[in-house]
């Protein structure tokens, strides 16, 4: 059975844009809110978002991208 969208968790996860060595840019990368809690701030995303990377370059054939800047997505408001 579905969720109500009400009962979504709020914060979850939080959005990242990812610019590459290439000059291309990704938006709105998925990394889990809890990771992020430590003194380290955002860092610890670059981590799991090079490992989405290698899970994508290994099913595309290609090899993953430098990552050249990471910063959070903003969000639009309605």
């Amino acid at each position: 059975m579905a969720r109500k969208p009400a009962s979504r968790i709020v914060g979850e996860f939080a959005l990242f844009d990812v610019v590459y060595e290439d000059g291309s840019q990704r938006s709105n990368r998925r990394v889990p809110a809890a990771l992020l809690d430590g003194l380290d701030k955002d860092e610890p995303a670059r981590g799991v978002i090079m490992e989405q990377d290698r899970e994508i370059a290994e099913k595309s054939g290609r090899p993953p991208l430098a990552i050249k800047s990471l910063s959070r997505s903003s969000v639009a408001k309605k």
